[in-house]
Parts: structure tokens; C-alpha cells; sequence
């Protein structure tokens, strides 16, 4: 029997059980924790020690959760799925489990420090992994620690995730004289393909971008394409035969949903192809679609015919953003048409000043005598 309005209990096998609130649940329920002692005034001792522990936010003395990194990682992912994107939940699935849960998922709270992370790390980047898959996965296990943490005071240690810095590498751009080169070639027996990359190389849209576009977000009238959809093949969560399926759906970010101006070329090139069937999709002028791994085969088709080695669909994303830097665009336009939330994002990752550019630059300096 309990002791009056205690909650501390004499069990059956002769201990005494202390009981006390250790948190609460989305839904508002009470979640207990539990102090045995060999006597009444033992209980009592150790869960007053706990309830001042959690009223100061300290760790709980001598707190072990008997539940494994791999019950937490799965209760976030769980709280995940109605917060965000379909795409981003199979991007933060993927990652618990094909690189956290499998290498840290048996481990209990306590036994998780910085040297293991930093050991995990390592073993990550020893695969061969990219740096920035590397980062993705620390921030997603960096996710899980932080709601654990919040949810279950004291029962992990505080944990310092050191990130491996980007290795900036130059990416792939395509000459003048390689951009007009697949331009010619794509002019050549022209059909609905070969505009649409055509009008990504005026346009800079990404390959889920310009897959997903239908004729009715473009206006000849005003001379512009609204951007409000992409296309993903995304892994299958719902079960089924397919293991992945086709996905249309909302650009990666707010800033992605835009209007592009589409300049004369652009509008012309347009015009040609325009199949006065507001649904059709624009790289196939009908109701069914291409989706962006065959579209990646066709470029590598039209690529290699022109003798251009390593261009992937974003050099084509590239070369667009690096031609309007060199002609004098101005940044925050040229940012608001890329779709990214900011400009550096567009200086950083996008913009690739040219040999000849630098030296016009630098050829400024005459005028003041230096």
C-alpha cells in the first residue's frame, strides 16, 4: 500500500518502489519514472534526489535508460512524418537506417560520448561517403539526440558533434564555346526533349523542375514560367511491389516557388512548341510525363554526340548562372530566378567566374594606375 500522497509503494518482492513524473507526452499523459530501495526511507531518499534533479535541469543521478539509441532514432522519425516533406522523411529514413541505426543503434544513452561520434564520423568518411552526406547524417543524428535529450532529461550525456568541413570543389562548367556547341546540336531535329534542355540551359531549371512543368505555368503573353511543382523518384514507404515510385510535389523550399521572365530566345524557342493543351507536360507535349532519370539519359545522349565529357543535368544549372555573372546580372535577380533563399547560396555553390573574366577584371586595375 502506498504511503499517502507519496506515491512510493512496498512491492511483492519486499523492495519499495518510488514513482514520479519524469515528463510529459504529445498528448498531455504523464510519463513515470521509477527508484527502488531496499527500504521506504531509500526510495525516498533517491526520488527526491531525482525530482530536485529534473526542477534544475541536471542530469538524474545514476540515470540509465535500459532503451538503445535505436527506440530514440525511431520515435523522432515517428514525430518527423507529419512535419515534413515526403522527400525529406525518406531522406531522414534512409540515413537512421542505412548509417545510424545500423553503427550506433545498439548503443544505451550513457554510452554515447564526442570520441564516438567523432569515431562514427570517421568510419563514414572512410567509405568514401561525400562530405556533405557526411554532414546530413551528423545533423539527423544530431536531430535525435537534441529531441531525446528534451524529452528524457538526464539520461544523456551533453555530446559535442564535430562536423567535417566541405571540401569546395570546382564544379563542372560548360565553355561558351561547349554551351553554344550542345545548343547547335539540340536545334538539330529539334522534338520536345531537346527543347526542354534547351530551355533549361536559358532558364537554369533543375531537372526535377523542368520534368514536372506543364504548358500551363508557361505565358507567352507575359513571358514567363512559374515554377510551383517538382518531380522525385522517392523510395516507397507504402508497401506494395514497387520498391520506388514517381512523386509530384512542391519545390524543395518557398524560395523555389518563382516566376521566371523568359528573355526573347527563350520566348520564341517557346512559341514553337507551345501544344495548346494547357495539361501536357512540357518535355513530352502530352499528358505523360518524363520522369528525371530518363531525361538524365537522354542529356548523357545528347552530351556525348557533341564530344562534352562529365555534364550532368546541374551543369546545365551551372553554365546558366556563371553566363548571367560574366554578362553583369544582378545577384539578387539572378538569386530570386535560381530559386535559393539568398545570394550567397548563388555566389557560393553556383557562380563560376572564368579565366577571361578574372582577367578583365583585373585589367580594371589600369585605370588607377596599379
Amino acid at each position: 500500500m502506498a504511503r499517502k500522497g507519496e506515491n512510493i509503494f512496498k512491492r511483492k518482492d519486499g523492495r519499495w518502489e518510488a514513482r514520479y513524473i519524469k515528463g510529459y507526452e504529445l498528448s498531455g499523459k504523464a510519463r513515470y519514472g521509477f527508484c527502488y530501495g531496499k527500504t521506504y526511507r531509500e526510495a525516498k531518499e533517491k526520488v527526491t534526489r531525482y525530482k530536485a534533479a529534473l526542477l534544475e535541469h541536471t542530469p538524474l543521478p545514476a540515470a540509465r535508460d535500459r532503451r538503445r539509441l535505436a527506440f530514440f532514432c525511431q520515435e523522432w522519425l515517428c514525430l518527423e512524418r507529419g512535419k515534413v516533406k515526403d522527400s525529406t522523411y525518406v531522406k531522414y529514413d534512409t540515413i537512421l537506417s542505412k548509417h545510424i541505426m545500423p553503427k550506433l543503434g545498439g548503443c544505451f544513452p550513457q554510452g554515447l560520448s564526442t570520441l564516438l561520434v567523432d569515431q562514427f564520423k570517421g568510419e563514414l568518411l572512410a567509405e568514401g561517403l561525400a562530405v556533405k552526406t557526411v554532414r546530413d547524417i551528423l545533423a539527423v543524428l544530431r536531430s535525435v539526440l537534441k529531441y531525446a535529450a528534451g524529452q528524457y532529461p538526464g539520461v544523456f550525456p551533453a555530446i559535442e558533434i564535430n562536423y567535417p568541413k566541405e571540401q569546395k570543389r570546382e564544379a563542372r562548367v560548360l565553355t561558351v564555346e561547349e554551351q553554344q556547341r550542345l545548343a547547335d546540336y539540340l536545334r538539330e531535329d529539334m522534338d520536345e526533349c531537346r527543347f526542354g534542355v534547351l530551355l533549361a540551359l536559358l532558364t537554369g531549371l533543375r531537372i526535377g523542375e523542368l520534368c514536372a512543368l506543364r504548358w500551363e505555368q508557361v505565358s507567352l503573353k507575359d513571358r514567363t514560367i512559374r515554377v510551383e511543382a517538382t518531380m522525385q523518384r522517392l523510395r516507397n514507404l507504402d508497401g506494395g511491389g514497387q520498391k520506388t515510385k514517381v512523386v509530384i510535389g512542391s519545390p524543395k523550399s518557398g524560395s523555389s516557388v518563382r516566376t521566371i521572365p523568359l528573355s526573347d530566345s527563350a520566348a520564341r524557342l517557346c512559341a514553337q512548341y507551345d501544344p495548346r493543351d494547357p495539361e501536357a507536360f512540357l518535355l513530352t507535349g502530352t499528358e505523360q510525363y518524363m520522369e528525371p532519370r530518363q531525361l538524365q539519359k537522354k542529356l548523357a545522349k545528347y552530351t556525348a554526340a557533341c564530344g562534352l565529357e562529365g555534364v550532368h543535368f546541374h551543369t546545365i544549372r551551372h553554365t546558366f548562372a556563371t553566363r548571367c555573372v560574366e554578362v553583369g546580372f544582378e545577384l539578387k535577380s539572378l538569386s530570386e530566378i535560381l530559386g535559393h533563399s539568398d545570394t550567397t547560396i548563388t555566389l557560393n555553390r553556383y557562380v563560376h567566374s572564368s579565366m577571361d573574366l578574372k582577367r578583365e577584371n583585373m585589367d580594371k586595375l589600369t585605370a588607377v594606375g596599379l
